[in-house]
C-alpha cells in the first residue's frame, strides 16, 4: 500500500507539472523516461501484490484471498473471515493483516456452494462442491462433493468424500475415502480408511487402515453354483485362490509333507476385540510358524499375523487319503484272510463229512463183527 501510494503521488505530481512541450528537448526526454519507469514499476507491483487466475461468484466469495487460480461460487465460499467476530474492515479479527496470515492464501482450489471451503487459509488443490463442504478445512488436496461433506475437517489432507455428509466428522484424518450418503461418518481421526455405503461402525470405526463395505454381511450370493472363496494379498488385491494347473509349476505329490500336522496344537480362544466374548477354535499363528513357516502369513511390518487354514485343509486331505489307503490295504488283507479261513472251513467241513462217513462205516463193521461173533458161539454150543 505504501509503495502504491508513493507511485501514485509521483505520477500525479508529474501530471500537474509544466507541460512537456514547454520544456527543453533534453528535459522532455527525461520527463518521458521517468514516466515510463514509474508506469512499469506500478504495473509490476500490481502483478505481484494481487492474486491472479481467480474466479468468484457470490457475496464475500474469495474475500481476502491472496492466492491464485482459485474458483469460488456461492455465499462466503472460500471466505476465512466469515467466522470473525470483529467489526469494521473485512479482516477486523485478524492481527497480521498484510503478512500473509489473514485471508485465503491457498491456490488451485475449487469451492462451489454456500460456505464451501469457508475457513481455508493456506490449503491448496482442494475441491469443495456443496453447501458447507470443507467449510472448516485448512488442509490440502481434499475432495468433498455433497452438502456438509467433510464438514468438520480442519487439518486433514488427501481425503475424498462423495455424498451428503460423507466424512462429515473427520477432523484431522488423512487419505480417507467415503462414498455414499453419510458414508464414513464415524471416522474422526483415522487415516487410510475406506467406507462405501456405510457410516463405518463397530470397534474399528476410527482405526487406521480399515475398510467398510455395505450390503455384504449376511447377504447370500445370487448364483451359489459359481461362488468362490475370496482372498486379499499384501497389495490389497482381492481375488480368488487359483487352483488351475495353468497357474502352477513344480507340481509334486505332497507325500510326507503333511506329517507336520501332527505337531500342531489346536486351541480354543477369544479375540481381544470381541466384546461378546465368543469362543473360537483354531491355532496360534506363532506356534504354527515354529512347526512350518509356510503355513502362516505376515503383516506389512513382517510380524506373524494369520494361519493359512486353506493349506492345512489340503494337508488334512493328504493325510486322510494316506490313512484311507492304509485302511484299504488292511481291508484287502482282511478279505484275503477271510477267504483263506473260508477255504479252510470248507476243507474242515469236507473232512468232517469224511470223518462222519468213516465213523459210520466203522460202526457198521463193528456191528457185523458182533453178529459174526454171536453166530460163532451158537454153532459151538450145539452137541
Amino acid at each position: 500500500m505504501r509503495l502504491s501510494l508513493r507511485l501514485g503521488l509521483v505520477v500525479a505530481a508529474l501530471a500537474r507539472a509544466k507541460s512537456p512541450l514547454k520544456l527543453t528537448r533534453t528535459a522532455r526526454i527525461l520527463w518521458m523516461a521517468s514516466l515510463l519507469v514509474l508506469t512499469q514499476a506500478a504495473l509490476t507491483y500490481t502483478a505481484i501484490a494481487k492474486p491472479v487466475g481467480n474466479t468468484k461468484l457470490g457475496k464475500n466469495a474469495l474475500k481476502g484471498n491472496t492466492g491464485s487460480d482459485n474458483t469460488a461460487v456461492g455465499f462466503q465460499a472460500m471466505d476465512p473471515n466469515a467466522a470473525c467476530t470483529g467489526a469494521g474492515t473485512p479482516n477486523a479479527c485478524c492481527t497480521d493483516v498484510g503478512k500473509g496470515k489473514c485471508g485465503n492464501g491457498g491456490s488451485d482450489n475449487n469451492a462451489v456452494g454456500s460456505s464451501a471451503l469457508k475457513s481455508n487459509v493456506n490449503g491448496s488443490f482442494n475441491n469443495a462442491h456443496g453447501r458447507n463442504a470443507l467449510q472448516a478445512s485448512t488442509g490440502d488436496q481434499n475432495n468433498a462433493f455433497g452438502d456438509d461433506a467433510m464438514f468438520s475437517n480442519t487439518t486433514g489432507s488427501f481425503n475424498t468424500a462423495i455424498g451428503d455428509d460423507a466424512l462429515n466428522n473427520v477432523v484431522d484424518g488423512n487419505s480417507n475415502v467415503a462414498i455414499g450418503d453419510e458414508a464414513g461418518t464415524s471416522i474422526v481421526h483415522a487415516s487410510h480408511s475406506i467406507a462405501i455405503g456405510v457410516p463405518a461402525a463397530g470397534p474399528f470405526a476410527d482405526l487406521d487402515n480399515t475398510c467398510f463395505i455395505g450390503s455384504i454381511h449376511s447377504q447370500p450370493v445370487s448364483d451359489p453354483g459359481t461362488q468362490q472363496a475370496v482372498y486379499v494379498d499384501q497389495f490389497n488385491v482381492v481375488g480368488i485362490f487359483n487352483s488351475s494347473r495353468r497357474y502352477k509349476r513344480d507340481i509334486q505329490p505332497m507325500d510326507k509333507a503333511s506329517d507336520t500336522l501332527y505337531r500342531l496344537k489346536p486351541v480354543t480362544f477369544k479375540f481381544n476385540s470381541d466384546w461378546k466374548g465368543t469362543t473360537q477354535y483354531g491355532l496360534i499363528a506363532e506356534e504354527v510358524a515354529e512347526v512350518d513357516p509356510n503355513l502362516v502369513a505376515h503383516d506389512k511390518d513382517g510380524e506373524v499375523a494369520s494361519v493359512h487354514y486353506e493349506q492345512i485343509n489340503n494337508m488334512l486331505l493328504n493325510e486322510f487319503l494316506k490313512e484311507h489307503k492304509k485302511v484299504e490295504e488292511q481291508q484287502a488283507n482282511i478279505a484275503e484272510l477271510k477267504s483263506t479261513v473260508a477255504q479252510q472251513q470248507k476243507g474242515m467241513e469236507v473232512l468232517t463229512a469224511q470223518l462222519k462217513e468213516l465213523t459210520a462205516q466203522i460202526q457198521e463193521v463193528s456191528v457185523q463183527l458182533e453178529v459174526s461173533k454171536s453166530a460163532a458161539k451158537v454153532v459151538l454150543s450145539k452137541p
